[in-house]
């Protein structure tokens, strides 16, 4: 267990003391379940009735809020609560699970396949034909990666994920459980006599950039032609679908259920809400957001933000909204 005084934990956020506690901390915790040895976080006005009862010892708090620390309690004020908590969370991590050896005996690694130093490849991996794994790469149990893959320093691939024959993985990416890369993207036509379906084959592959994670159970499936592109810094949440030939800018965030459809493109930074649907070949433009469940069948520009099925402007559905309540009432 990881200890930490009041004094340890405002050196780490460089924050500003208020009050003081004897209490050891021995984590962070919400502030609804916190215990005399917690740290918990006041990031908004509404938790500030709930920091009178809560039990927590101290609390990370934003620097305009105005909060009293009491007996024996203390707050640390900052300027952004979630980021200063976001250190303390890492300062209390533990330990990614151990392995025992670099690459376990059950392990299936091709002969022509390089694997950099300090990897580590966990019990019934397989690695396929000339696959390259850079220095420090991590294959937890039960990974499969496929011919020809290349992936980048230091990522990390958790149970059950696949990447497919030919992907580019970047650097510091983090995969988490039963992610698939490079899967067929879903092309089908009508056959000529009209009575089945013809297989268009996917003959691209996929390129991601460095630092991305994507959570558990998404898709991201190869392009038809060329790649399907993820952007460095990409944020995809568990869950999600990435269509063929989709390009992702840098420092996209993708919440849980949303999917994009084939050939999206988004620009830099654009947010979309979970279980947003966006229609194939439309383009997302950069800094743009997408409120959660919004249908978008149509390209959006830079900056704006949209909502509902079909997405508009978001002051204009909410007005839509406000409106039909209204009538309902009636």
């Amino acid at each position: 267990m990881k200890i930490f005084s009041i004094n340890q934990i405002n050196d780490l956020v460089k924050g500003e003391l208020i009050g003081n506690t004897d209490q050891k901390i021995t984590g962070p915790e919400e502030i609804s379940k916190a215990q005399v040895q917690h740290i918990t976080i006041i990031g908004s006005v509404k938790y500030l009735s709930s920091w009178k009862k809560s039990k927590a010892c101290a609390a990370i708090v934003n620097a305009n809020l105005d909060v009293e620390p009491g007996e024996n309690r203390a707050i640390i004020k900052v300027k952004n609560a979630d980021l200063a908590m976001a250190k303390i969370l890492e300062a209390y991590q533990l330990q990614a699970p151990i392995f025992d050896v670099d690459i376990h005996p059950t392990a299936v690694i091709h002969e022509t396949a390089s694997i950099g130093n300090g990897c580590k490849i966990g019990a019934n991996v397989y690695v396929g034909k000339d696959v390259i794994l850079a220095d420090e790469v991590i294959l937890y149990p039960n990974v499969t990666i496929l011919d020809e893959t290349v992936i980048g320093r230091a990522t990390t691939v958790w149970p059950g994920s696949v990447i497919r024959e030919r992907c580019t993985i970047g650097s510091d990416c983090i995969f988490h459980n039963n992610v698939s890369i490079g899967a067929d993207g879903f092309g089908y036509r009508p056959s000529d006599d009209g009575r089945g379906l013809v297989k268009i084959p996917q003959i691209g592959t996929v390129i991601i950039g460095n630092d991305v994670e994507i959570g558990a159970n998404s898709c991201v499936d190869r392009g038809k032609f060329s790649a399907t592109i993820i952007g460095d810094n990409c944020k995809i949440d568990n869950q999600v679908q990435i269509a063929h030939n989709c390009v992702l800018g840098r420092s996209c965030i993708m919440a849980g259920h949303s999917g994009l459809a084939g050939s999206v493109t988004l620009g830099d930074g654009v947010i979309i809400g979970g279980s947003a649907s966006i229609k194939d070949h439309t383009t997302i433009h950069s800094g743009a957001t997408i409120g959660a469940g919004s249908g978008v069948l149509n390209d959006i520009a830079a900056g704006k933000t949209v909502l509902g099925y079909p997405a508009q402007d978001s002051r204009e559905t909410l007005k839509q909204w406000v409106m039909m309540r209204k009538l309902t009432k009636k």
